[in-house]
């Protein structure tokens, strides 16, 4: 297998709009110790949440409001809301060229969401 071709993507990736936008909100955001914390804790819940769901658990009622109003504080400030936006286009630009990979070999992987 050519994995030169893999490094080369990754310069790529490196090179593009959404991984250089993203970076740049990264720093300036994560710089603000609270903010890290909020964000960390944010994403924490989100992937339990997540998880439950794939698994037909349901999530308490209590921890969905928290997670909301977590999110609701996160979003209202811009530069954190620009972050989190920029996080998600970079997501699925990421999702959008596994998909054409796994495509291409055959792979037939479901990705959640």
């Amino acid at each position: 297998m050519e994995y030169a071709a893999a490094w080369r993507l990754a310069e790529e990736i490196k090179r593009s709009e959404e991984y250089r936008t993203y970076h740049s909100l990264k720093d300036a955001v994560m710089a603000d110790e609270t903010q890290a914390a909020l964000i960390r804790e944010y994403r924490k819940m989100q992937m339990e949440i997540q998880m439950r769901a794939v698994s037909g658990q349901g999530t308490p009622q209590e921890e969905l409001q928290r997670f909301s109003t977590l999110g609701g504080l996160l979003y209202s400030k811009p530069e954190v809301s620009q972050f989190l936006l920029s996080e998600m286009r970079l997501q699925q630009a990421l999702a959008d060229i596994f998909k054409i990979i796994t495509d291409t070999a055959g792979l037939d992987i479901q990705l959640p969401g």
